[in-house]
C-alpha cells in the first residue's frame, strides 16, 4: 500500500470526522487506526510548537493518513476554530494531563455544549481521577504498577525495560480506540455523545487478566521465570544459538513432542512436559543443545515440523521474512512500515497518506470541513493558523 499522495476513504470509519489534539504515544497511535479504518482525522497541532517527531517527520509513521493544522489556541481566532470544528466532529481525541484542555476552554462541558453527539476521547497514564492523575508517567510505570513487569524477565536480575507496547499502544491506543468505537455504536440508539476516560493503567491491568485470573487459580506464581509464560518452561522460551536466537513455543503435547524430535531427544525423557520441577534442568540441556548449531540451521531442521520455533528476528529480517512479504504485512523493505490491520473483506483499511508535517494538508482539510476560504486566508493572515 503507497503513502504517496491521498487516498479517498474506503474503511468502516468513512465518514466519520475525528478532531484530534496532537500528542504523543497512544494518541497519535489511535488516531492512525482510526484514520486507517477510514475515518477523516484532522490533527491540531500547537502554532509554533515543534513537531513532537524525535526525527524527521516525514518518516513518523504515526502521523500517516490524516491532515494537519497548526493553531494558536490561546488567540480568540484559534479557539474559536477549534470550536467550530468540534461543533462538526463525531469524536474529538486528546491526550492531555487532566485539566489541560479545561484550561483551554475546551473540556467536556463545553465540548458537549457545543455538539450533543460528540464522543469526547480523553487518553491518560493514570486516568482523570486518582492520587496520581497529575503526575507524570510513561509506559514502563504503568506497567509496573498494575503487577505486569514484575512478572517479566529472570528471576536473577530486575526485571527487563519492556517495549512501550504494553503500556502505550495495547493498554492505551488500543484502549481508547475501542472505547471510541462502541460509544459510537451506542449513539447510533441515544443520538448521545459521551466521555471516555481511557487511562493506560486501566489498560495495561485489562491485558493482565489472564495471568491474574491464574494467580487465582494457583497456576501462576510470583516468582519470575518461574510459570509457563514468563521463560520458566524449557519449551516456552528463547534460546541463545552458536549465532542468534530461536524462540521455542511448544506448550501442547503434539508440539511439544515435535520440538523434543526436532532436537533428536527421546520423548519418553521429556514426558509429564509440565510437571514445573522437571523444567530447570530441561532447560539447562535445551540451552546447551541450541548452541551446538545457528539459529538458521536450527530453523532449517524445524521447517517440516509443526514445533512452534521461529527465528528471533531483526527489524530488517523482519521486513524480508517471506511469510511476512506473503502476507504484505509491511509496506515495502528499504522503507518498511507496518500496514493497517485487521483486515475487512467489504472495506478495506489503507493508509491514505504519508506523514504530515505541522499544518501540512490543513488548507484542504479545513475546507472539506466547511470553513470558508475567506475565513482561513483571514486566519493565516492574523497569524493563528498554519495550513498548508
Amino acid at each position: 500500500m503507497a503513502t504517496e499522495g491521498a487516498k479517498s476513504a474506503t474503511g468502516p470509519l468513512s465518514g466519520i470526522r475525528i478532531v484530534e489534539f496532537a500528542g504523543l504515544g497512544p494518541t497519535p497511535f489511535a488516531a492512525m487506526l482510526l484514520a486507517d479504518y477510514g475515518a477523516d482525522v484532522l490533527r491540531i497541532d500547537r502554532k509554533g510548537q515543534a513537531g513532537l517527531s524525535p526525527g524527521d517527520g516525514r518518516q513518523d509513521f504515526l502521523n500517516r493518513s490524516r491532515s494537519s493544522i497548526a493553531l494558536d489556541l490561546k488567540s480568540a481566532d484559534g479557539l474559536a476554530l477549534a470550536r467550530t470544528l468540534i461543533g462538526k466532529a463525531d469524536v474529538l481525541l486528546e491526550g492531555y494531563r487532566p485539566g489541560a484542555m479545561e484550561r483551554l476552554q475546551l473540556g467536556p462541558d463545553e465540548a458537549l455544549a457545543l455538539n450533543s453527539r460528540l464522543i469526547y476521547a480523553r487518553m491518560t497514564g493514570w486516568g482523570q481521577s486518582g492520587p496520581l492523575a497529575q503526575k507524570a508517567g510513561h509506559d514502563i510505570n504503568y506497567v509496573a504498577l498494575t503487577g505486569g513487569l514484575h512478572m517479566m524477565g529472570s528471576a536473577e536480575a530486575p526485571p527487563p525495560v519492556p517495549l512501550n507496547v504494553v503500556g502505550d499502544f495495547g493498554g492505551g491506543g488500543m484502549l481508547v480506540v475501542s472505547g471510541i468505537l462502541a460509544a459510537l455504536v451506542e449513539r447510533q440508539s441515544s443520538g448521545r455523545g459521551q466521555i471516555i476516560d481511557a487511562a493506560m493503567i486501566d489498560g495495561a491491568a485489562l491485558l493482565l487478566t489472564q495471568l491474574y485470573a491464574w494467580k487465582a487459580m494457583g497456576f501462576w506464581t510470583s516468582e519470575r521465570a518461574a510459570n509457563l509464560l514468563d521463560g520458566g518452561a524449557y519449551f516456552y522460551r528463547c534460546y541463545e544459538t552458536a549465532e542468534g536466537y530461536v524462540a521455542v513455543g511448544a506448550i501442547e503435547p503434539q508440539f511439544h513432542a515435535a520440538l523434543i524430535a526436532g532436537l533428536g531427544l527421546e520423548l519418553t525423557d521429556f514426558s509429564d512436559h509440565m510437571n514445573r520441577a522437571l523444567w530447570p534442568e530441561r532447560s539447562r540441556t535445551l540451552e546447551a543443545l541450541f548452541k551446538t548449531r545457528t539459529r538458521d540451521e536450527w530453523i532449517a531442521v524445524f521447517e517440516p515440523l509443526d514445533a512452534c520455533v521461529t527465528p528471533v528476528l531483526t527489524q530488517d529480517e523482519a521486513v524480508r521474512h517471506p511469510a511476512n512479504i506473503s502476507r504484505n504485512v509491511f509496506t515495502g523493505v528499504e522503507r518498511a512500515e507496518p500496514n493497517p490491520a485487521p483486515r475487512f473483506s467489504r472495506t478495506p483499511a489503507q493508509i491514505r497518506s504519508a506523514p504530515t508535517l505541522p499544518g501540512q494538508g490543513g488548507y484542504a482539510a479545513l475546507k472539506a470541513w466547511g470553513i470558508p476560504d475567506v475565513e482561513i486566508r483571514a486566519l493565516v493572515a492574523r497569524d493563528s493558523l498554519s495550513a498548508e
